[in-house]
């Protein structure tokens, strides 16, 4: 028999579980998908906004929109345009009732857990699809998965589910160290955003002093070739503590605190050419950026919360 078991709410940045439906189905399959729902809620911001997972008799459909990604189990047979209708019709209630804040600040699991009473009613109507007064918008859904279809997910994407890795997942690795590399940092704030500026100004300041100083070499004014350089590594120091607080890297604490000190470096080789408030400002312009990209890291994983 196709029908929808199950279905939750969730916000996409971290996987938290905004509501839920009560579920009643507590056969062994039925059990193996919730722990499907919580490798997939620890990824929602890594994949398409709209996805499908085949696990066997049981399929995983979910949508995503202004952070918040809705989730429902269905039986295999169970029509893909009537899955996506079902959690179209969870969305579209759910931003009419809640506004984005609220989902944004919530900090309890099921915090939300009177939209229940909306999702066990639209269930039951599309487990019974006599009854469905939605018939008319199906042939529009039809036409968007026509065009859109949703992602199909492979289950090596998951990884391993209960500490057991599949066979799939080991052929897998190479794939994984890739996607590792490109892993988000969480959101900029606007210290971060500050920081970024302030560095691409001490870069532009060292690179516009490095061709004068060029300049004066070239008219033989006995500039030092050793203070081009000083300048031109701490153009590519500050450009490059600008690359480390906007993208992903291996060991991207110990890269900022080396570019530091290689800042500190060109700037007591460059005491000469510069007076202390000049040097105090590249340091601490230095020192804060820093700071920044430490504070700002990897999007961690989702706690594990009982979806």
């Amino acid at each position: 028999m196709s029908m929808i078991l199950s279905a939750s709410v969730l916000r996409v940045r971290d996987g938290l579980p905004l509501s839920a439906s009560t579920d009643y189905e507590q056969n062994t399959g039925v059990q193996e998908c919730r722990k499907y729902f919580k490798m997939l809620s620890r990824k929602l911001a890594q994949l398409p906004d709209r996805c499908t997972l085949k696990t066997g008799h049981y399929n995983i459909n979910f949508i995503s929109s202004l952070g918040v990604s809705y989730m429902m189990l269905c039986t295999e047979n169970y029509p893909n345009v009537l899955a996506f209708s079902f959690l179209d019709e969870l969305q579209k209630e759910f931003i009419t009732t809640y506004n984005m804040m609220k989902t944004n600040t919530a900090v309890r699991p099921y915090c939300f857990i009177e939209f229940d009473n909306f999702i066990q009613r639209t269930k039951q109507r599309y487990n019974n699809p006599r009854s469905l007064s939605t018939k008319i918008n199906l042939s529009d859904m039809q036409t968007e998965i026509k065009l859109r279809p949703p992602y199909q997910i492979p289950m090596c994407e998951l990884g391993s589910a209960n500490g057991v890795t599949s066979a799939l997942s080991v052929d897998y690795k190479g794939a994984g160290k890739i996607s590792s590399a490109h892993q988000r940092l969480e959101p900029a704030t606007l210290s971060g955003i500050v920081a970024f500026i302030l560095s691409l100004l001490c870069g532009a300041l060292n690179l516009i002093r490095g061709f004068h100083a060029i300049e004066s070499l070239l008219q033989s004014d006995g500039e030092d070739f050793n203070y081009i350089i000083a300048f031109f590594l701490g153009t590519s120091a500050c450009l490059y503590q600008c690359y480390l607080l906007v993208y992903y890297t291996g060991w991207r604490n110990v890269k900022s605190f080396l570019t530091l000190g290689l800042i500190c470096l060109c700037n007591m080789y460059l005491y000469e050419l510069r007076n202390l408030w000049q040097l105090f400002f590249h340091v601490t312009v230095g020192a804060f950026v820093t700071l920044q990209i430490w504070l700002r890291q990897a999007q961690g994983k989702a706690p594990d919360y009982d979806v």
